[in-house]
């Protein structure tokens, strides 16, 4: 499975079928997580945690003992570093054939962070469950994904604009870049509020944050989490259509509808 086929078919895996990943495999994805590189130069610590050795709990998961789980500063611009960092780590292991989802508040927090040893200004954003899925959901998952309507999605109109908010963009209009926005269409998102806008021009791809109620309340929005999966989901997508965007902070200084702010640029 290459890695547009692992955002095409990958969900959120919270019943596995008990059989823990062996330390080989724990170092496979862990030494690939300390490679990948984000396009806003923040450091980020990665560690595998073992739930039955560390006394860690993450109710809603059931059938797996592993968790990957990732510190850094709380810095500007954080927040996105994470998401794109972890996505790329998780569209991994979905190649690999492991199942993963993303965690912020389901679990005993304070025992994760006590594990990762977080030093002031640190802050341990999310973690995921890594395992063999099992092969039948269990009771809870479902209604859990039966709630947030995990499989929908918003329309391509809704998501995507052209020039400005004022018009929406259609997928033929979109032309070489219909592949890019689609994998970000797809990408997974905090109780599925899908919260990237994107305006194309020209020569980029400007992303923006449609913020919902009760994120980010508390100084850490995790809907920006959700805007640095969606930049890796288009940096990939982007690529495979033959451009090399680069991610620049150039805002554009477009009319914004209400509750919407400017995160980051695409240029080509």
């Amino acid at each position: 499975m290459n890695i547009i086929e692992s955002i095409q078919h990958r969900r959120s895996v919270r019943t596995f079928d008990g059989t823990d990943l062996s330390s080989e495999e724990q170092r496979q994805i862990l030494d690939f997580a300390q490679r990948v590189e984000n396009p806003f130069d923040q450091t980020i610590q990665w560690k595998i945690l073992d739930a039955s050795q560390s006394r860690l709990s993450v109710p809603v998961i059931t059938g797996t003992n592993i968790y990957l789980a990732g510190k850094m500063l709380q810095a500007p611009y954080a927040e996105e570093a994470f998401g794109y960092t972890l996505e790329k780590i998780v569209l991994y292991a979905e190649a690999l054939g492991y199942g993963t989802t993303w965690i912020a508040g389901t679990m005993d927090r304070a025992a994760f962070e006590r594990e990762m040893k977080l030093s002031e200004g640190e802050v341990m954003p999310c973690i995921t469950p890594v395992g063999r899925p099992a092969r039948k959901m269990s009771l809870r998952e479902s209604l859990m994904r039966k709630g947030v309507k995990a499989d929908s999605r918003m329309d391509f109109g809704t998501l995507f604009y052209k020039n400005s908010f004022d018009q929406p963009l259609t997928r033929d209009q979109a032309g070489p870049l219909s592949g890019a926005l689609e994998l970000v269409r797809l990408g997974p998102s905090a109780v599925n509020k899908q919260p990237w806008r994107i305006v194309v021009t020209d020569n980029a791809a400007h992303f923006y944050e449609h913020k919902a109620k009760g994120f980010g309340e508390d100084g850490w929005d995790i809907q920006k989490i959700d805007i640095g999966i969606a930049l890796a989901h288009f940096e990939i997508g982007a690529g495979e259509a033959g451009l090399k965007p680069v991610l620049k902070i150039e805002d554009p200084k477009l009319d914004l509808p209400e509750n919407t702010r400017y995160i980051a640029s695409f240029i080509w």
